[in-house]
């Protein structure tokens, strides 16, 4: 039974997203159950990539940093093994094709529900390309996430009529990083998903701050944040818990 479930049943979610070994794995371990504590509902496990094609310099740059200090997926997998003995928070990894396809899908996805991953985000892997994954995904009890842009209106009912866990709403058109202000109509693109699915919609892409949280949450179901807590990991790296910790409880308190 998926754990996505449970992250949208106490108000709005807060959904959390760290690069794995940024700074280091040892960092990572400590993170996702001090996140767990300060309020994240779900924490999302960015599997490191030299080439993140969906990120911004600030992302990327934790992808750089995570494998400069020697991170991998089998060291991944090994530290989650580990942390779910300490929190049974959701978890979802956020990663690509490559990866997944290098490393063998139905062995990646085995690895992952070994380690109690419960979802799984690939950015690059386009809607109608996605049933091979999809297949090793429901073997595993894992959910594949969609992700709708805001270009794909025609797109959107076709899209959300077949996902599952929830659907990522991305707010803004370009990559993933901390924007001033979110222009998209959220309201409308949520509408279109709910129309056509009972399905929670999370937001992301762009919030970064406490009032951005809750002028997302009012339209969806859960925000996502990544780029405006890597910047706090690239800024005290490995003293990054704590902080991380504070921003995380402020960001869940501006939704409730």
């Amino acid at each position: 039974m998926s754990r996505i479930k449970n992250v949208f049943d106490h108000g709005k979610a807060f959904i959390a997203f760290i690069t794995a070994g940024d700074p280091n794995l040892d960092i990572t371990e400590q993170l996702i159950p001090a996140m767990a504590r300060a309020g994240a509902d779900l924490i999302e496990i960015g599997i490191p990539f030299s080439d993140p094609v969906a990120e911004g310099i600030v992302i990327q740059n934790a992808s750089a940093r995570a494998l400069a200090a020697g991170t991998t997926t089998d060291k991944i997998f090994a530290m989650l093994q580990r942390v779910r003995k300490k929190t049974d928070i959701p978890l979802a990894f956020m990663t690509y094709t490559n990866p997944i396809f290098v490393y063998g899908s139905e062995r990646f996805m085995q690895r992952a529900a070994a380690c109690g991953i419960d979802a799984i985000i690939v950015p690059d892997l386009p809607f109608e390309e996605k049933e091979e994954l999809l297949s090793c995904c429901k073997a595993c009890d894992i959910d594949l996430i969609s992700l709708i842009a805001p270009t794909s209106k025609q797109r959107i009912s076709m899209i959300a009529a077949e996902a599952e866990g929830f659907v990522y709403c991305v707010s803004s058109l370009g990559v993933t990083g901390v924007r001033s202000q979110i222009t998209t109509d959220i309201a409308e693109m949520v509408a279109l998903v709910k129309a056509s699915k009972d399905i929670p919609c999370a937001i992301g892409f762009g919030i970064s701050t406490p009032e951005q949280a809750k002028a997302m949450a009012a339209h969806a179901d859960g925000v996502i944040v990544g780029s405006a807590i890597v910047k706090i990991a690239e800024q005290y790296g490995v003293e990054c818990v704590k902080p991380i910790s504070d921003y995380v409880g402020h960001m869940k308190s501006a939704l409730k």
